[in-house]
């Protein structure tokens, strides 16, 4: 196959194939790079370093950077034991960050979703601990709470025209005190340890088979889940992932998952709490990859008359999402909930606002909405999570914890800005 490698990364390519049938396919030449093999990857890599593309490898990089200072000045970091609680600990706001991805794709923000966070767990430590209520169906009112905050918020800022920034700060303040209200004076409200909620952070599997098995079926998933994917492109007559390729990935995910089975089973077994998370983050990529919803989000990011005009209907995507942020903020409320097994008047404030939306962006969410993926969530509070748990271990004190990770936060958007530059520059904007 003949490529044209000074064609810019936005040049139709003719698909020889489809050309001999007198139809002209245009493909996407980063597609075409990979069957040249190991120069392919060459060429694809300085084609994403010069138009700034180049996805979650800084966030990676970053990663391991983070692993080896902390490990060399305290050799706990790297121990099973506080990469299990790592692991534990970021769920909460893992979760809230997956729902502000959705609302960063639409180029809008969400500051409500700490107060709602907080008014999750309060609902449910009200009714089950107070009113005596199932506590199944409890947590059920209380996503439900969360899901309809949402909308509210979606209303009126997708059909009345409010700013969302300013829907959400209103929405800050009100569920906050809502919050207040709920819990009363007493301000705490101690849950059963071994309840449903309970359970959420402090459940794992000790079978050493559940590790492993997690590992294998996301090794096995992700693998025919590409290979599969191919096989449809090549009948499609479109450029596909090699075998060779497919194979490289599947087996750098292998190394991973199995790597972090042993390092859990060597602690407590595997995280209950992780596995949720894990799930709810191949739910919404497939959601939005793969579904005509995801699209209709992907393009409002990109330009919002575009999308009037394509017949997408803008108020009921819009009012969606923030129902969609609503829902995840009240999930993360009751991981936190369960983490300290009560809900109180602290829920939801101090630095969770700002780090649910760092890890949003620093795991590669672009906060000019139109690029991003939920597994981002799980970078981004694994930079965070690991730098505020090895700052612990060296005694560093909250402060210089804030200063540390709002200089990261900064650092990323920063990247961002200049990303978006670089990409106009090289016409991919």
């Amino acid at each position: 196959m003949n490529i044209d490698k000074t064609s810019s990364p936005t040049d139709v390519v003719v698909n020889p194939e489809a050309e001999k049938h007198g139809a002209v396919t245009a493909v996407d030449p980063r597609l075409l790079v990979r069957e040249q093999g190991f120069a392919g990857y060459i060429t694809e890599f300085k084609r994403k370093l010069h138009s700034g593309d180049l996805g979650s490898i800084p966030v990676v990089i970053g990663l391991i950077i983070i692993a080896i200072v902390f490990q060399s000045l305290n050799s706990n970091f790297l121990s099973a034991q506080n990469l299990s609680n790592i692991a534990v600990a970021m769920v909460a706001t893992g979760m809230m960050a997956v729902g502000i991805i959705f609302v960063l794709l639409l180029g809008e923000i969400d500051l409500s979703v700490g107060s709602v966070s907080g008014v999750s767990g309060a609902i449910v430590a009200v009714l089950t601990v107070t009113h005596g209520m199932n506590e199944w169906l409890a947590v059920i009112i209380a996503l439900a709470s969360g899901a309809a905050i949402g909308a509210l918020h979606g209303f009126f800022f997708a059909r009345i025209g409010a700013p969302a920034f300013a829907v959400t700060l209103a929405g800050l303040l009100f569920w906050l005190g809502f919050m207040l209200q709920l819990l009363g004076d007493q301000g705490t409200i101690n849950l059963d340890s071994d309840g449903v909620v309970g359970k959420l952070t402090t459940y794992y599997f000790s079978d050493v088979a559940a590790a492993y098995g997690l590992a294998a079926v996301a090794v096995a998933g992700f693998f025919f889940s590409a290979f599969f994917d191919a096989r449809r492109r090549e009948a499609a007559g479109v450029p596909s992932r090699p075998l060779v390729d497919i194979a490289v990935r599947t087996g750098l995910l292998a190394v991973v998952a199995f790597a972090a089975a042993v390092m859990f089973n060597e602690y407590k077994g595997l995280p209950l709490a992780l596995v949720l998370f894990l799930v709810v983050l191949v739910v919404t990529d497939f959601v939005l990859r793969r579904t005509t919803y995801g699209r209709k989000i992907f393009a409002l990011g990109g330009s919002v008359e575009a999308s009037r005009r394509a017949g997408i209907n803008v108020t009921a995507v819009r009012i969606s999402v923030f129902s969609i942020a609503g829902t995840f903020a009240a999930v993360g409320g009751l991981f936190w909930a369960s983490k300290i097994a009560a809900a109180n008047q602290s829920a939801g404030a101090g630095d969770l606002l700002m780090n649910v939306i760092a890890a949003a962006v620093i795991g590669g969410t672009s906060l000019f909405g139109g690029r991003g993926r939920t597994w981002n969530a799980l970078l981004g509070v694994m930079v965070i999570v690991s730098i505020q748990y090895g700052l612990a271990l060296e005694g560093i004190a909250t402060p210089i914890q804030y200063m540390i990770t709002g200089g990261v936060l900064l650092a990323t958007v920063v990247i961002d800005s200049v990303t978006r530059k670089t990409q106009k520059t090289a016409g991919r904007a």
